[in-house]
Parts: C-alpha cells; structure tokens; sequence
C-alpha cells in the first residue's frame, strides 16, 4: 500500500444543488405573442438542466413539457368574452379583484397584469410553496413586490419596456378618441414603472432592451441583468425534405399591431407584385377582417397574394419556414426578436429591419434595412430573390449563429447562473 503523501489526490465533484423554481406568466399562451413560448421553452430547458420547475399562471394556460409542473391561477380571462358586460357573475360581486378586473376592462383598461399579482399573493399565503427562486415573466405587478416583501427571492423579466408599445400605438391613431382609449389601456405603466425601481432583481433580453428600459423607467443600466432568449433549434430547425417555394417570402407579425410593421412589408409586397407575377407573401398571424390590415389588403388588391395562419403547433411552424424562400422581419420595435431568430434557426435567409434589438440577434446573418421604409424592404426582397448564392450564404450564417448563441441551452445555463446569484445574495443577507 502507498504511503498517504505519495497517493494520487482525491478529486472530489461537488455538484451544486438542483433548484425548485417557480415560473409565472399572466396570460400564456402558446400561439401569439412572445410570453407564452419564453414560458414553455424556458420551463422546459431548465428542467432538462435537471431543475424542479413548477409554472403558476392566468388563463390562457401555456402548452409545457410533461416534466414540468402547471398551477392554474385562472382569471375572468374576459379576452375570451363574447360580451364583457354579462360576463359578470353575482359570485364576482364578493371578491375585489374579480369585480376590478371585469369593470377595468369594461371601461378599456387591461388589468390582467394587477388581479394576476393580487391571486399570486394569496396563494403565496395559502400554500406557502418553498421555491428557491421565482421568476416573473414581466407581470411588474404590485403582487411580485409583495413577494419580494415577505422574503421570497424574486427575479423578473421585461423582454421590452411596454411604453415603445405605447408611443408606436398613439403615432398610429387616427383620432383623438383613439388616442383616448389607448391611454386608458396603457394605464397598467403607472404600476409597471413603480414596481421596476423597487425590484431587486431584474433581466431582460438584450443590449437595446437594457438601454429603453433604463430611458423610459428612470433606473440605472448596472441594476438590468442580459439573458438573451432562446430558440429552439430541435423543432425549428431546416427540413430538408421540403423545398421553398421560390417566390414564397414569410413573414410572423401581429396583424393589426402597428409594433410589427406588418403594413410596411404589405407595402413592399405590392410595389414588387407588378415585377414579380409569382410572388406571395406568407403571414403568421391572425387577420381581423375588419382591422386596418385587411383593409389595407383590400386597398391593394393584394387578396390572392397573402396568406394568413394561427392557432400552428411549432412544428407546422417550422415546416411553413421551409417552405418560405426567405423571411422578413419588418418590426418597428423587437425587444429580442424571436421570428428572426426562429427564421435563422430554420436556414432560411432573413432580412430585418433595425428595429430594437433585431441587428443584435441578426448580426451579419441577414440583410438589415430602416423600419418604416417600405421601399428598403422591397429592395432588400428584389435582391434576395435574385441571387441564390447570397441566399445559401445567409442561411448557414443564420444557423449557426442561434446554435451558438441563441439555444435554449445556452439561455437555461445563463439564467441558472443568475438565479444562484440571486439565492446566494439572499442567504448572505
């Protein structure tokens, strides 16, 4: 036998502790708006990280992983409402936040955000669940705050400070009613805005998000921790054995939302139609048939050109990306820009307005022009059609660049890193 000092030293692993974290999400859905799919790929990459995650959220329910936990925390969900004044019950009477919640909406506000906060509360003091940490998925309501109060470790998302929504919304009103309304809808700001200088813990998505948020909420950028969203690369991914369709160009946009631009790409599509007799234009996104979107369309004579989808699982997603010729991205403002990325993650060649973080996640991988410039748009399409090498060139650049920076892997591992400072700063304390 060896003597002590002449044995080969022990290494010893020490491997740190799983975390039981709690996600929260306000409304998630699956299908639109970037809030329900950041709940369901980040639930599911930290728990493939080997975490306990456990999900507490308002109608509509996020679709998740099975190893991941759902605590339905239901609402009025009035969205969902054919007619918001009888969708009030004599039951709603009794409780305050019920009652809040129907009669904010009927008088135009949008009080999901502070009746999501007031039920997460009383749940916190019924159940006393004993999370590690819990991540507010940008909520910034009054109720995340009181969690912070009574000791909970709490960090929060803000993917975009919601006040560029605003701004972009009140350039697009027509009338001075209008205008009206989307004061009053917007008025759920005043909280967000209190609420964010008082956090401790905060992350958002991108250099550009970290410079807004820092503007248009009064605090210090040193106070905004950088997480870049993921994209999942196993379902969005190129699928060989479907070929584009050469003048097929892509687009995911919220129809009638001026943020995305959409009218801007319409816009393009018919200044090049006359060149380009094949050419259509795919969205995903759901048509109002009354909206300013379908009778812009209409307008334009462009209804046999442009196709819209909803309600797609992310694989019949993923399989219209391969379809597509190439995708634009015609944002005015993107806090990441999860199309972009999708789009890149697929192979397909993309070409983004500068809008936001877009030129952040896009790189060198696409083409970038102005937002608001239909003919910029319209120019970069014309010579993206026309020349395949350029097309090959920005869909392997594309690619690569969200497996190397932009997985969902990559996220989780950043985001568990910042949950551990968090949990350890508490401890300290």
């Amino acid at each position: 036998m060896l003597a002590a000092d002449q044995r080969p030293p022990v290494l010893r692993v020490v491997q740190e502790p799983r975390l039981k974290i709690c996600l929260l999400g306000y409304r998630s859905n699956p299908y639109s708006g970037g809030q329900g799919i950041y709940i369901k790929f980040l639930s599911k990459a930290l728990v493939d990280a080997g975490h306990s995650v456990d999900v507490i959220s308002g109608e509509p329910y996020p679709e998740l992983d099975e190893g991941v936990h759902l605590i339905k925390l239901p609402g009025l969900n009035l969205f969902e409402a054919d007619n918001h004044v009888t969708a009030l019950r004599p039951g709603h009477l009794l409780s305050y936040t019920d009652f809040f919640e129907w009669f904010s909406m009927l008088t135009g506000g949008f009080p999901e955000p502070y009746t999501f906060g007031r039920r997460l509360v009383q749940y916190f003091k019924r159940h006393r669940p004993g999370y590690d940490i819990v991540h507010d998925n940008q909520s910034l309501c009054y109720g995340t705050l009181q969690l912070q109060k009574m000791g909970v470790p709490v960090i929060t998302t803000i993917h975009h400070p919601i006040t560029s929504d605003l701004r972009i919304a009140l350039q697009s009103a027509e009338t001075w009613k209008l205008r009206l309304l989307i004061k009053r809808w917007y008025t759920f700001l005043n909280m967000q805005k209190k609420v964010v200088q008082q956090l401790d813990n905060l992350v958002t998505v991108s250099r550009a998000s970290r410079q807004d948020i820092a503007t248009d909420f009064a605090i210090a950028e040193s106070k905004l921790n950088i997480v870049h969203n993921g994209i999942d690369t196993r379902v969005f991914r190129p699928i060989p054995a479907i070929k584009p369709e050469e003048f097929n160009v892509m687009a995911t946009a919220s129809a009638d939302a001026p943020l995305k631009g959409l009218d801007y790409l319409i816009r393009a599509i018919s200044i090049l139609a006359d060149e380009i007799p094949e050419l259509k234009l795919t969205v995903l996104g759901k048509l109002k048939e009354d909206g300013k979107t379908a009778k812009l369309v209409r307008q334009l004579g462009l209804e046999n050109r442009i196709h819209f989808y909803s309600g797609l699982s992310s694989q019949e997603v993923a399989e219209l990306y391969a379809k597509a010729i190439c995708a634009v991205v015609p944002s005015i403002y993107e806090g990441f820009g999860l199309p972009a990325g999708e789009a890149m993650a697929c192979g397909v060649p993309v070409i983004s307005t500068n809008g936001g973080a877009l030129p952040e996640v896009v790189g060198d991988a696409g083409i970038t022009v102005p937002t608001r410039d239909h003919l910029a748009l319209a120019d970069a399409i014309r010579t993206l059609l026309a020349d395949s090498n350029l097309r090959q060139t920005l869909a392997a650049r594309g690619r690569a660049r969200i497996l190397e920076l932009f997985s969902w892997e990559v996220a989780a591992a950043d985001m568990v890193q910042l949950y551990r400072d968090v949990v350890s700063r508490k401890v300290a304390h």
